[in-house]
C-alpha cells in the first residue's frame, strides 16, 4: 500500500508577502473573504462574517494562500467583533506595510443585530493622489 504525502497546509498566523509589481504607482487591491469564522467569547457559538480588505500596497503585497490559512486560524478562537477586526488589520499592516489599508468586517446577524466593523491604517506621511473624475458622456445614438 502506497501512502501519499500530506500536502495540505494547516491554519497558520504566518502571513507571507511578495514584492509589489508596480511600487511606483498607487493602485487598489480589493479582496472579499466570505468565510470568516471565529467564536463568541461569551457563548462559544460560531460567529460568521464576510471580510472586505482594501489596500494600496507600498513595497509588498499579501500572498493569498497564506491569507487564507491566516483567516482559518481564527475558527477556534473566541473574539469580540471589534477586537478581531482590529487584530487582523494590525497583523496585515505589520506584514505588508501598505500605504493604506481598510478592513471591513460584516458579521451575520446575532441576537437580531448585524455588526459591521471598519478599521483603517495609513502609512505616516502618505496622502492619496487627487481622484480623477472623468465626465461620462450622455448616451449617444445614431438616430435623432
Amino acid at each position: 500500500m502506497t501512502t501519499m504525502p500530506d500536502t495540505r497546509r494547516r491554519a497558520s498566523k504566518a502571513l507571507e508577502t511578495f514584492p509589489n509589481p508596480n511600487p511606483d504607482r498607487d493602485f487598489a487591491i480589493h479582496m472579499q473573504i466570505p468565510e470568516f469564522t471565529c467564536l463568541c467569547p461569551k457563548t462559544g457559538q460560531p460567529d460568521f462574517a464576510t471580510l472586505y480588505l482594501d489596500y494600496i500596497p507600498d513595497k509588498t503585497c499579501v500572498e493569498l494562500k497564506s491569507l487564507k490559512l491566516y483567516i482559518w486560524s481564527y475558527r477556534d478562537e473566541g473574539a469580540f467583533h471589534e477586537a478581531v477586526t482590529n487584530r487582523i488589520l494590525d497583523d496585515l499592516a505589520a506584514a505588508t506595510k501598505p500605504r493604506f489599508m481598510r478592513l471591513t468586517a460584516k458579521f451575520f446577524v446575532r441576537g437580531g443585530i448585524f455588526t459591521t466593523v471598519v478599521a483603517e491604517h495609513r502609512k505616516k506621511g502618505w496622502t492619496p493622489a487627487p481622484r480623477v473624475d472623468l465626465q461620462s458622456f450622455p448616451g449617444e445614438t445614431s438616430t435623432y
